[in-house]
């Protein structure tokens, strides 16, 4: 059974905060299955985006777990806006983590492939 997506994002909070950098919840989505988008941003202004992961990219094992993937790597804020305004059309219930980290290291399970 997967994790709520409130309880997936507040743990991710804690354990950035852990790791010495700084979360905070942009857009809340829908509490028991909304779609998570972490946003990282780097000191140098640029930032990268993770996304769920498609379900093709995702193996058996992990299923029931939430998996990531790279959406856009250390480009503009700009592009990060379009890639979240064009999920926005698409289903609005999603939340976006914004997290200030050099490095998120094994913060995010991704997907193989």
């Amino acid at each position: 059974m997967r994790v709520r997506s409130d309880l997936f994002v507040s743990a991710l909070v804690r354990r950035v905060f852990s790791m010495g950098g700084f979360a905070a919840v942009a857009k809340k989505g829908v509490e028991e299955a909304g779609a998570i988008f972490v946003r990282q941003r780097f000191r140098d202004g640029s930032e990268t985006l993770f996304g769920p992961a498609p379900q093709a990219l995702v193996i058996d094992e992990d299923r029931d777990s939430r998996m990531f993937e790279v959406r856009l790597q250390r480009g503009e804020a700009a592009a990060v806006d379009t890639l979240l305004e064009r999920e926005r059309r698409f289903d609005p219930d999603f939340w976006v983590l914004e997290v200030e980290l050099e490095d998120i290291g094994t913060l995010l399970p991704m997907a193989a492939g």
